[in-house]
């Protein structure tokens, strides 16, 4: 006897009911607990350590190497040194060699807000939050180059095939919602970043957790839609088809997970043809508001778009947003913070682009009450050198990359506001106080999240695998 509870997909076909009607009327049935789901659901009690402070996060990651000496980590030392040689027993492990001599901040730094935060003019308008932020000074990692260095800051290893953090969050916590993906990606308008898909792929987790890339315009999912206009009869048939190909592969090799996700995709796709042109339209959103994110400036157009996207996003239940600045292009490598040949020219365009919605979008985020379990994280691959990259006798406008330390931000969900932890020596050259890798930062992560890092595995290769490898440590100084 079939009863609404025993009812699947499988079933469904069997009837006829085919296409974009099965996937509707399936999808229906299960939101009401009507159909059992065929997809497999993580059991996450088992990695769960204490009740979540954060829901849902978004990440904005600057591409290239952000100066901490010239924005988040002041250094007065600098202004006496500067034109000075730096004193090192071995050469400095960075990326063109060039050793020059030391050079001060291009950017005053000010006292700000009521912790008194030092923070610089390169990001006036995010400076003005200082007190919801926790800086963290004294970040590390164990690459100076650009595409492992990205590779270790989203998924912990310098190498590609392991699973970014959104695809761990997704794979730890599951979706808020059916209409839309739990990961979503938004790059950078002029390019992606170093390593491409490679730093939201789910590695070895199930295909469905994979990030999945918005771009702007009227089509922000490539693919979802046909390329031209098809009649409703002709674009029926197709779903029929692949319905009809979905049904007897399956019945031919019976459980198979990558068989099972590509389904899965092609149901929440039918989804996102109704939510994507939706949530994805901001000409709703008040003049005040679309100013705020400084929509209606060409400079600050894209960023602006892409982080009130980003609050309209986590609104619907996706998990984890992460929105890219910075992405070289052909023929324009520095269209990131990537400021070998000036800090001041490179670093003053890329910031004009960025603080303005930044800002709006922290400030936005609390005046809707989200901020409370909404964790924004500020993040760059690794920082600049306090020399710079010039002759050893010459003081030089651009700084080389610095793994030795440099700094991110946290704010919202369960972070202590208006306090900074670690710190790098006296010219901000290298870590000296609480230094923080990848692995810590990703351990806090989960932390906020209420997840155990070291519980948060996958069975892969014989190898129960996680976000933090064999490392981590929770970086408790940032806890509020």
């Amino acid at each position: 006897m079939i009863t609404p509870q025993s009812l699947s997909r499988r079933d469904l076909f069997d009837w006829g009911v085919q296409g974009l009607g099965a996937t509707a009327l399936l999808s229906m049935l299960q939101n009401d607990g009507l159909v059992r789901a065929e997809s497999p659901k993580t059991d996450g009690a088992r990695w769960m350590a204490s009740e979540p402070i954060a829901k849902r996060a978004i990440h904005i990651c600057l591409v290239g190497g952000m100066s901490h000496i010239d924005s988040l980590d002041y250094k007065p030392e600098l202004q006496k040194l500067h034109g000075k040689s730096l004193t090192y027993d071995t050469k400095p492990d960075i990326f063109f060699g060039k050793v020059g001599l030391l050079r001060k901040n291009d950017w005053e730094f000010k006292a700000r807000g009521e912790s008194g935060l030092m923070l610089s003019e390169l990001f006036p308008n995010i400076a003005e939050k200082a007190d919801d932020l926790c800086i963290l000074k004294s970040m590390v990692s164990n690459t100076a180059n650009h595409t492992p260095a990205l590779f270790v800051q989203n998924s912990g290893f310098e190498s590609n095939g392991f699973p970014a953090m959104g695809s761990w969050l997704s794979y730890g916590l599951g979706s808020e919602t059916n209409e839309l993906p739990s990961y979503v990606v938004l790059p950078d308008g002029r390019g992606g970043p170093n390593g491409g898909a490679t730093n939201w792929s789910n590695g070895f987790l199930p295909a469905q957790y994979q990030g999945v890339l918005f771009h702007g315009g009227d089509k922000p999912v490539r693919d979802l839609f046909p390329a031209t206009k098809l009649a409703s009869g002709a674009d029926a048939a197709t779903r029929d088809f692949i319905a009809t190909v979905n049904r007897q592969h399956l019945e031919r090799v019976g459980n198979n997970p990558a068989l099972s996700a590509r389904i899965r995709s092609y149901e929440l796709a039918a989804r996102m043809q109704l939510s994507i042109p939706e949530v994805s339209d901001v000409s709703g959103e008040t003049e005040q508001t679309q100013q705020a994110y400084g929509i209606t400036d060409d400079k600050t157009a894209d960023m602006g778009r892409r982080c009130l996207l980003g609050r309209r996003l986590i609104e619907r239940g996706v998990r984890f947003v992460q929105v890219y600045s910075g992405g070289p292009i052909a023929g324009s490598p520095r269209a990131s913070w990537d400021a070998h040949e000036s800090v001041a020219q490179n670093h003053g365009f890329e910031a004009g682009r960025i603080d303005k919605p930044v800002a709006a979008l922290l400030a936005d985020l609390k005046e809707r009450g989200l901020l409370e379990d909404t964790l924004v994280l500020f993040t760059t691959e690794f920082g600049r050198t306090p020399f710079t990259q010039a002759a050893a006798d010459s003081v030089g406008p651009g700084r080389d990359h610095n793994r030795y330390g440099f700094s991110c931000w946290l704010a919202g969900a369960g972070v202590k506001g208006g306090t900074s932890v670690g710190a790098t020596d006296d010219v901000g050259w290298k870590a000296t106080e609480r230094p923080i890798p990848w692995h810590d930062f990703h351990a806090t992560l989960l932390h906020l999240f209420g997840i155990d890092h070291e519980r948060l595995t996958h069975y892969h290769n014989g190898i129960q695998r996680r976000l933090t490898n064999v490392h981590g440590e929770i970086v408790k100084e940032c806890l509020a």
